[in-house]
């Protein structure tokens, strides 16, 4: 039995979360441990108010986004919530729509991972994601230099909901990589097909998601129309907001 268990422990990363909400903010502590004992801490704050159930959530989303950009295969996540926990493992029943939802986006992660454990720990063994999860909602967050630091405008699962705008079954510039990359299948035109092989040399398609490779980065993740809207967005609201503090500063000195 215990060989076994080695066998299994083999490259799972572990992941601890936690989540916490009180009357000065909301926030979630993570702590992601490679096999080879790499660790990387990382607090992040919600601009949005959450109960504690759904920060706790939030955590382990967070924290299982992180481990598939890193692109991790097992990995082994413990939170000390018994709710998020028994949901999570399928022992509970969703009996609230917004814990539903968190369930079906988590549900939907787990095709990510060859391997993904959920496992219930003791505040007491959760100590770091703790403190993290705290720290995320005090002002102390910006002096701290040894945490990556993040803020989440909005909730994961509102995020999904603006995220899925399009029918994922419209026609756009993907269609036909995805459809060669996926299903073996080339446009009827000879030119538009071998045009379409040579290109798809730069694309892969993994996990439901395209990828082009780039000069400066190893991959890059493509966005249909309606993502690649938001993204710009996002983005312009991040550039708004840089050129202003920047005009801010220049008119205070």
């Amino acid at each position: 039995m215990e060989e076994n268990r080695s066998e299994n422990e083999k490259g799972m990363w572990k992941l601890s979360v936690d989540g916490s909400s009180c009357l000065t903010g909301s926030g979630a502590g993570l702590v992601l441990t490679s096999p080879d004992g790499w660790t990387l801490e990382y607090a992040l704050r919600f601009k949005f108010k959450a109960t504690n159930n759904e920060a706790e959530w939030e955590a382990l989303i967070a924290g299982l986004t992180i481990a598939k950009h890193l692109e991790v295969q097992r990995i082994e996540a413990s939170s000390d919530s018994h709710l998020v926990v028994g949901l999570a493992n399928g022992e509970y029943e969703a009996r609230e729509e917004l814990m539903a939802k968190y369930l079906a986006h988590f549900q939907g992660m787990k095709s990510a991972f060859k391997n993904l454990r959920i496992v219930k720990v003791p505040r007491a063994e959760n100590v770091r994601a703790d403190q993290l999860s705290k720290l995320a909602t005090t002002d102390d967050l910006e002096k701290n230099q040894t945490v990556l630091v993040d803020y989440l405008e909005r909730p994961t699962i509102s995020q999904a909901e603006v995220m899925d705008i399009d029918d994922p079954q419209e026609p756009n510039w993907m269609t036909p990589f995805v459809i060669w990359l996926r299903d073996g299948v080339l446009p009827e035109d000879p030119a538009e097909a071998r045009k379409l092989v040579y290109r798809a040399n730069r694309f892969q398609f993994r996990d439901g998601i395209l990828y082009k490779r780039s000069f400066s980065f190893p991959w890059l993740r493509c966005l249909n129309p309606s993502e690649a809207d938001y993204a710009l967005r996002e983005v312009m609201k991040e550039f708004v907001g840089i050129t202003l503090g920047a005009g801010l500063c220049l008119i205070n000195c």
